[in-house]
């Protein structure tokens, strides 16, 4: 009898066991259940303003209903098929980005992550120059698998595997540091990759005259420009490509987060005299159908609802605004990318924004917090932002200066 009762017992634990997920992200103990335009909403119903759009991947605003409908619709058709077959939906997707971008001679791949985009990028650049150096710059993001993390500027999330001697870091907007790197190797350098607004890195915003030289000596030597637009293109800047605000054309801009306004879509727009092979670069999801629908309605709305004059009027608003917010230090940033530094007072600004404010930002270390809301943010849900965010300065200001000694 015991030894059954003890059977049961056992029996009972493995059946209650579950499988964990793998803890790698810091959680807020918050639990999204409703999404609409530049809100969400809790399980308790609580209302949040987003003002960071899930890592500047909200790019039209939370379950639009021309995105809601394009794909609901592309599912009831067919949802996948491989890349072994005609997907005219890609060549819609292909002649849309080419419209709307003024790049119509370049040629699309698709991919499915930022990552993915920027391997492909790199691996690319190699093939056409027989070249291994890549040259990144430091404070660099560019994503978290192999290639890709190798040349981000955070040595703790390269594993040993990762280690490779054919990166150099240079100096961000240091033009005789790069021009000094070119003079003694500039015949082994299959590619520069560079955002044109450092993200992760703190809304580092990469100097006219750095792109452009950046573009002169990539010309000079053979070597490829990548413009890694992740988080800083489509439209964030209220140009299509932040690079183009220095007046010069990269090579390959790869592209992913707003792409898809939340459904997994990125690409590369490459060169026209970059050719392609059969098999030189390929993958088994990228531009499927649901994805190239979801891609095509980002775009369709915002050509339709003017989301880059929108995301460049209203960032010029925030940011006027912002740096007339005492205890805010460098504001800056381009169209609806901005940040801003805090001093020591205010070290818990952006906890206290989502708890206190209800309001949902990001940050990059040490001090800084990051603005990547919708492009589609309205000027009266910024003026929301600005109200709750003077107010809760305003609270830890007064809290402070009551424990302070006498």
């Amino acid at each position: 009898m015991t030894h059954k009762s003890g059977v049961m017992r056992q029996s009972s634990r493995l059946k209650t066991k579950k499988m964990k997920l793998f803890d790698v992200y810091p959680i807020n103990n918050i639990t999204i259940t409703r999404a609409r335009g530049s809100y969400l909403w809790d399980e308790a119903g609580q209302q949040y303003l987003d003002m960071y759009g899930g890592h500047a991947v909200i790019s039209i605003g939370h379950t639009h209903p021309h995105f809601v409908s394009r794909i609901t619709n592309q599912l009831r058709q067919v949802a996948f098929y491989s890349n072994s077959i005609h997907i005219p939906i890609q060549q819609e997707l292909a002649d849309k980005l080419g419209k709307v971008t003024g790049k119509e001679e370049f040629q699309l791949f698709l991919c499915n992550s930022g990552a993915e985009a920027n391997e492909n990028a790199m691996k690319l650049a190699s093939f056409h120059t027989g070249r291994k150096k890549i040259v990144a710059f430091t404070k660099s993001f560019h994503g978290r698998t192999s290639l890709a993390v190798a040349v981000t500027d955070n040595p703790s999330i390269i594993a040993p595997v990762n280690e490779t001697d054919n990166v150099v870091f240079l100096p961000f907007n240091d033009g005789d540091a790069l021009n000094a790197y070119f003079n003694d190797h500039g015949h082994e350098v299959a590619a520069v990759i560079i955002e044109g607004i450092q993200g992760v890195g703190g809304i580092n915003i990469a100097d006219d005259l750095f792109l452009q030289k950046i573009r002169t000596l990539c010309t000079d030597y053979n070597s490829i420009f990548i413009a890694d637009s992740v988080q800083c293109g489509y439209g964030r800047t209220g140009e299509f490509f932040s690079h183009d605000q220095a007046g010069v054309e990269a090579d390959i801009y790869s592209m992913a987060k707003g792409m898809g306004n939340g459904f997994p879509v990125a690409g590369i727009l490459i060169a026209p005299f970059l050719k392609p092979k059969y098999g030189m670069l390929g993958t088994t999801f990228g531009g499927n159908h649901l994805a190239c629908a979801a891609a095509l309605a980002v775009l369709e709305v915002i050509e339709e609802e003017r989301l880059m004059e929108n995301a460049k009027s209203t960032g010029n608003f925030l940011i006027s605004r912002l740096k007339k917010i005492r205890g805010l230090n460098n504001v800056r940033g381009r169209g609806l990318m901005i940040g801003f530094d805090l001093g020591g007072d205010l070290k818990d600004l952006r906890k206290n924004l989502l708890f206190n404010q209800q309001v949902f930002t990001g940050e990059s270390k040490p001090n800084t917090i990051r603005l990547l809301p919708s492009l589609a943010l309205r000027k009266k849900e910024a003026e929301e932002f600005l109200e709750s965010l003077e107010e809760e300065i305003q609270h830890m200001v007064s809290a402070h200066n009551m424990v302070k000694p006498a």
